[in-house]
């Protein structure tokens, strides 16, 4: 039975395997000079990178592959692994032999599920590795437009466990809904739109609720503030939104708002906050200039009791959250498995 189900998933299996081994060699082979080239720069090297071409591309050639890695096994590996042979009948072949239905889906899940946790963990482990220095930098506060620290979002699904966690949960949605539509382009069709929409909805509707964030109260100042939101143009626009900085390196903002001495969010700020407005940016002509407005509009906000309230993830939290969120994943796909044994059983002839 292990040789027939490996014979069936094998070219699905090696396509994969192939693209995912050829990324790791890549990555096996340039890792060490990135690494040499952050011990040897220290400071200067983010800055550096601005120069390469190689490297930041295989930054973000290894990023793009963990994203796509669930999505692609949940609809080409998982979601045909069952809905092919209930759209062809051959499973009825398989059950006459003296193999039962639970012996059968344990097996080809066995096999198939073992392949996607080795291929997405081996891929995750390579793409950690490779990229720890730059993160390391970007951590350690040296600044880069280019580069987020691996607490945000885009960066922080293509780190450690949380990959794996995706894949194994694509892979269980792509067998539970083969066996309820048995039709294996719908299956593929379904399992692809969730997986890509999980993605996308994860780090809002999720992953801000596995674990309590950092909650401040921060006056803002001519050194923390970092932005206006502005609503209508022309002389007198209306100030929406204030942002400032955390003073946290690598930290993930989740929220950022105004509140009043009595702890009430404000929608709208007062007009004369426009006057806060940030300076401009450091090193230029400008920036020694002295602007008596902006330092009494600070100085209001302080004596009038306005405060920025901020929740943030600090960059020391990452790998309690990617435990949590790995550990989400995985219950997930446990009980995927389990419907999907227990609709074998009960509605499949």
């Amino acid at each position: 039975m292990i040789w027939l189900t490996w014979r069936q998933f094998r070219v699905q299996f090696l396509v994969v395997a192939t693209v995912v081994a050829a990324a790791i060699v890549v990555l096996a082979v340039t890792g060490p000079g990135l690494a040499d080239d952050y011990r040897r720069l220290t400071t200067g090297f983010i800055r550096s990178l601005a120069f390469e071409r190689l490297n930041p591309n295989l930054y973000y050639i290894g990023q793009a592959l963990l994203y796509a890695v669930p999505p692609v096994i949940g609809a080409f590996w998982g979601a045909p692994l069952i809905a092919r042979e209930l759209e062809t009948g051959t499973h009825r072949l398989v059950w006459s032999q003296s193999i039962g239905r639970r012996r059968w889906l344990a097996t080809k899940v066995g096999v198939a599920g073992l392949g996607t946790i080795v291929v997405t963990g081996l891929l995750s482990l390579a793409v950690t590795w490779w990229s720890s220095p730059i993160d390391d930098a970007i951590n350690a506060g040296q600044s880069s437009n280019t580069y987020l620290p691996r607490m945000f979002p885009p960066v922080f699904a293509a780190r450690g466990l949380v990959p794996i966690g995706y894949a194994a949960f694509a892979f269980a949605l792509g067998v539970a809904v083969g066996l309820v539509v048995r039709r294996t382009l719908v299956a593929l069709a379904v399992t692809l739109a969730v997986v890509i929409l999980v993605q996308i909805l994860t780090p809002t509707l999720v992953r801000p609720h596995l674990l309590e964030p950092t909650d401040r109260n921060i006056v803002a100042s001519a050194e923390n503030i970092r932005g206006f939101l502005l609503d209508g143009s022309g002389p007198d626009p209306q100030v929406k939104q204030i942002e400032v900085a955390t003073g946290a390196v690598g930290a993930w903002k989740l929220s950022d708002e105004t509140v009043d001495k009595s702890g009430n969010a404000l929608s709208v700020l007062p007009a004369w906050m426009i006057d806060c407005e940030p300076g401009p940016p450091p090193g230029t002509a400008r920036e020694t200039t002295p602007n008596p407005k902006r330092d009494v509009c600070f100085q209001r906000l302080a004596d009038e009791g306005y405060r920025q309230h901020v929740r943030y993830f600090t960059a020391d939290t990452f790998w309690s959250l990617q435990w949590r969120e790995f550990g989400v994943f995985m219950l997930l796909a446990l009980g995927l498995t389990g419907f999907s044994f227990w609709r074998i059983r009960r509605d499949l002839s």
